[in-house]
């Protein structure tokens, strides 16, 4: 089977020159110093505008957008005034696109709502060849890999460091680009000023935070935060990608059992998903019934912190929000006291204590919760299938890879609706994982 080819690799750099700085990185930006791949994927251009074409739109759409978002053309490197610690060089490196093309229709990729093996081909002129180790201070802070494939089809696929945006961010940078493709103008002017989240001065905790771990050499979905080496293992996927799919119905009856069963008012989709999720991966993944279990959820604190932060803030607000129990209490306590676990996790996050966090990252440079933890992204609420480019509507968007200690709820399928759960587990604990998600 013939392997995607490339036709050709540029560096796109700002349209204008942009003034050459140092940009200040958020405590919370540190503390994902580590890259994401994932793709968007179009039908066949209607409007048979060539290939040649689409690259060149994307190209100039891309120049004028490194205007406003300068940053994502620099490089991350050593602080020059405070140890341990990165920041952006905004020297104009620039970002690097590869185009690329393949006889295979997008059909023979398999399942393009979720992630698979076969979609990392979507990335292959990405990443740095050689060693396990790259040094980050070297490498694009953003690359894309814009693909056609013979049935006429395209897959937008990006590798970027997700210490320059958050899920929100990038939602609102694909709305840019979108526009800019188009020939219109930035629907979103992006505020890039991280320092409205700094740490106070000085530092004040004044809450427990649990949903932070100090940094270790333990492998874990987060990179240790920022050191001066600046190096990060490549990603490793350590076991098969599983998709749970929960139908509509499914869902329904998730939530008709917990307002029966429950005293608890205006449960959410996510609140009843997320509760069923961490009571069935603690017990697959068999935690000691006697140990705290804790599920992380990025919160947006956009609107939660004061003063509220900015129209278009381009950076990371998405805080880890949290909840943890013994495995013995999800075990024997009802449906009602894990739902009300995570909705604690969301009503904690006030002024105040996102503020402590970030305090408490300062004095620890520490990383989220990575001792019988892991983190559920609510993916399919970002809203990303909505873009309009000028080859067409965006029809799907996916993360490439799930890591071991990560769960996706991703759209269903187009026709099928409802939530697909992607998790990686060894295949026993998967098994026990689902059963106990569809047992009712």
């Amino acid at each position: 089977m013939e392997r995607i080819r490339l036709v050709e690799k540029v560096v796109i750099v700002p349209e204008k020159p942009t003034p050459r700085k140092r940009m200040f990185l958020s405590n919370i930006d540190l503390s994902l110093v580590v890259y994401q791949d994932s793709a968007s994927f179009f039908d066949p251009p209607s409007n048979q505008v060539s290939f040649s074409d689409i690259c060149s739109k994307l190209y100039n759409a891309l120049g004028k957008m490194l205007d406003h978002y300068d940053f994502m053309a620099g490089r991350l490197v050593p602080s020059l005034d405070e140890k341990n610690r990165f920041e952006i060089d905004c020297n104009d490196a620039g970002i690097v696109v590869a185009a690329a093309k393949t006889d295979r229709k997008l059909c023979e990729f398999g399942v393009i709502s979720a992630p698979n093996p076969e979609l990392m081909e979507l990335v292959v002129f990405l990443h740095e060849q050689g060693g396990e180790e790259v040094d980050l201070k070297e490498i694009p802070l953003a690359s894309l890999q814009l693909t056609q494939f013979g049935c006429g089809s395209l897959a937008l696929a990006s590798h970027y460091n997700h210490c320059i945006l958050d899920g929100i961010a990038i939602r609102e940078f694909e709305t840019n680009l979108a526009s800019l493709t188009r020939g219109d103008e930035l629907v979103i002017i992006p505020n890039t000023d991280r320092t409205v989240l700094k740490a106070r001065n000085p530092p004040k905790i004044s809450h427990p935070h649990f949903e932070f771990s100090k940094s270790t050499n333990i492998e874990n979905l987060f990179t240790a935060r920022g050191t001066t080496s600046i190096n990060v293992k490549k990603p490793v996927v350590e076991n098969q990608i599983h998709v749970l799919h929960l139908s509509p119905q499914n869902i329904a009856t998730l939530k008709k059992k917990a307002l029966e069963k429950t005293s608890l008012k205006n449960i959410t989709t996510f609140q009843v998903v997320a509760a069923k999720i961490w009571k069935a991966r603690s017990i697959a993944t068999k935690i000691e019934e006697d140990k705290l279990s804790t599920m992380l959820f990025p919160v947006d604190v956009r609107k939660k912190v004061v003063p509220e932060l900015p129209i278009g803030f381009a950076g990371n607000a998405l805080v880890p929000g949290f909840t943890r129990s013994t495995v013995k209490e999800l075990i024997e306590q009802g449906d009602d006291y894990a739902i009300r676990k995570v909705q604690e996790g969301i009503e904690r996050l006030n002024d105040e204590y996102i503020k402590s966090g970030i305090d408490w990252l300062e004095l620890n440079k520490g990383v989220p919760c990575n001792e019988d933890s892991f983190s559920l992204v609510a993916w399919w609420r970002l809203g990303l299938e909505n873009e309009v480019f000028a080859w067409g509507r965006l029809k799907c968007a996916t993360p490439l890879i799930v890591k071991h200690g990560l769960v996706m709820l991703l759209p269903g399928g187009k026709d099928e609706g409802g939530i697909n759960i992607c998790l990686s587990l060894p295949h026993d604990e998967l098994e026990e994982f689902c059963r106990i998600m569809l047992e009712t």
